[in-house]
Formats: C-alpha cells, structure tokens, sequence
C-alpha cells in the first residue's frame, strides 16, 4: 500500500542577525540548506499499523505531507495505492484521511455538522454512506450533542475526536495521525487510542501514527520506524528496539525523548555513567557501553546514533536513563 524509496528533501532558509541592517545585507546572503528528509526508504502493508517516531525535527511530518501530495520531495519515489501523491493529488487525497494535531480541518464558528456537511460536498461522498459514517463514528467516539457545538466552544479532547471522525467521512484507505493525542487528558487519550484499535481491526485501515507519546506507540503498535536528522535508524517491532536498548536482566531501561535532565558531557567527551567510574569516548568519538546499577552492560547503537541526557538516581538505580537522537 505504502512505498517509499530513496526519498529525499532539502529546505533553503536565511538566517540573520536582527536589526535593519542586517535585515538588509541578507538579501544577498545564499541561503542555507537544511536537509529534512536523507535518502529514507520503507514499506507499509495493505492493514497494518505503524508507529513514526522521533525528536523535533527529525522529518516525521516532511515524511506525512510528502506522502499527502503537500510537498513535492527532491528525490526518490512514494507509492500510495500505486499512486504518486504530488502528481495524482486529487485521486491521491480522495483515498486517504489526515490529522494534524496541532491543525485543524473544521471551520472554527461553524457547528461540527456543519463542517462534516462541507467536507462531504468536497469529498462527493453520496448522501446513504454519508449518513451511515456519521452515525457509526458519533456511537464509536461518543460524539453526540457534541455535533451541534461550534468547533470554537469544544474543549481539546472533544475537537480531537471531532478532527479524526472528519479524516474519516470518505472512507479512506490510510490514515495518517501526526500526534493526535497531543494536549490531552488521560481519559481522552484512551477513548482515542481504543478507537484507533477499533477502525483498524474493523475496517482494514492502514494507519501511519506519528507521536512523541511512547504509550501511544506501545499501546497502538507492533513496528515502529525511528527516524533521526532524516535519516531512518530503526525500521522493525517495537521489542527489538527494546531489546537494544534494554539488555539488562533486572530491567533497567532506557527510554527514547522522555525525562532526565542535561547531558554534563558533549558528544566525544568524557562519559561517567551511573553508578561507574568515568570512561573516556573511542578516537572517534563515540562513548562506550554504559553500565547499569547492576554492572550490567547496557550497549548504545555502534554508529553513536543515541547518546543520554538524562540520569538515573545518584546510585543508579532510582529511574530509568534517557535517550535523545544525535
């Protein structure tokens, strides 16, 4: 259903100084590239749920609007139902549905019946199915009087659920979730995790969920596919990162962008870990294998793709360590 290969995207940005002067010297200043997306490639199967993770400005979303048809990439190749996103847009948008959680598709001071009537003028879809999908997804996310309410007067949770029962009036075939339980309570998290459980086991829905949100991941997801300064470092189930990055037999874990504090060495400096003695990097600059509380050996990636910024306890025992992307 979803191929990707060899894709690639660069942004051009300026970058100045404030002030007039400034402002007028960078007219003729080149702009900088900023790669967002390295030479990325995997696939998603007809049905199967995936989960997209990584830091702030690893290129998750550039990934979702190259394969919505919203940017056109540098290089490379994505099929999506056999089509290409930015050359068949329209046959492309007709079978897929989006959220963005941090954007929203219904039109602010317009109640939601309303906004779910336009968009299904957009979409063409005919009137029986229409009916049928706003009455099965009202009873699946228990949208109720919430319908006749402005989109403006509805609290976060209630305008989520709104957002993901409007991504789906058309019937799509994938769905792309970029951070849909974002800002919510823990209440509406699990209403929105069960009903993304539901539509993919009822409906066959490929599902591509972009989260910082790790108990989303691990609640919604057997396979996830990281991603790091556009470049793809992980693409398999969810135990194997697990198993690399938690070898140690009394479950001391490290957790990807969660907690911790700063990092008290850069990266090819001295490193000490918990509850051991400080060791110095290799000549090229990655740090050696960390040890738990229980001088368990707790190895990071051989390229140095990770590297701690947070601790666990003075005695090396009270907490889990961080991890972050480098």
């Amino acid at each position: 259903m979803i191929e990707v290969q060899h894709l690639s995207k660069t942004f051009y940005v300026r970058r100045r100084e404030s002030g007039l002067k400034n402002a007028a010297a960078a007219l003729f200043k080149k702009r900088e590239p900023v790669p967002a997306l390295q030479d990325i490639s995997f696939s998603v199967a007809d049905g199967e749920m995936v989960g997209y993770i990584g830091p702030n400005g690893a290129g998750k979303s550039t990934t979702i609007k190259v394969m919505t048809g919203v940017l056109t990439p540098d290089h490379g190749i994505c099929r999506i139902g056999g089509r290409t996103p930015w050359k068949e847009r329209k046959a492309h948008v007709a079978r897929i549905g989006v959220v963005f959680g941090q954007r929203s598709q219904l039109w602010w001071d317009l109640p939601v019946n309303d906004s779910f009537d336009l968009i299904r003028d957009i979409y063409r879809v005919p009137e029986d199915r229409y009916r049928k999908n706003v009455r099965e997804l009202s009873e699946m996310l228990s949208l109720g009087e919430i319908l006749r309410t402005p989109a403006r007067q509805l609290s976060l949770g209630q305008r989520m659920r709104c957002e993901i029962a409007a991504s789906l009036l058309h019937d799509p075939k994938v769905l792309f979730l970029d951070e849909p339980t974002i800002g919510l309570d823990a209440a509406s998290k699990l209403a929105v995790r069960e009903f993304i459980r539901s539509l993919n086991r009822t409906r066959g829905t490929t599902i591509l969920l972009t989260t910082h949100d790790m108990q989303d991941i691990e609640a919604l997801t057997r396979r996830i596919i990281l991603i790091g300064k556009g470049r793809i470092l992980l693409d398999g189930p969810l135990e194997d990162l697990k198993e690399t990055l938690s070898p140690c037999p009394d479950g001391h874990r490290l957790r990807v962008g969660e907690g911790g504090g700063p990092f008290p060495a850069g990266r090819g400096e001295p490193l000490k870990p918990p509850g051991g003695r400080e060791r110095p990097a290799d000549p090229v600059g990655r740090h050696p294998p960390l040890a738990c509380a229980g001088a368990h050996r707790v190895p990071l990636p051989a390229d140095g793709a990770f590297r701690p910024v947070g601790g666990a306890g003075v005695d090396g025992r009270s907490g889990p360590l961080t991890i972050q992307t480098v």
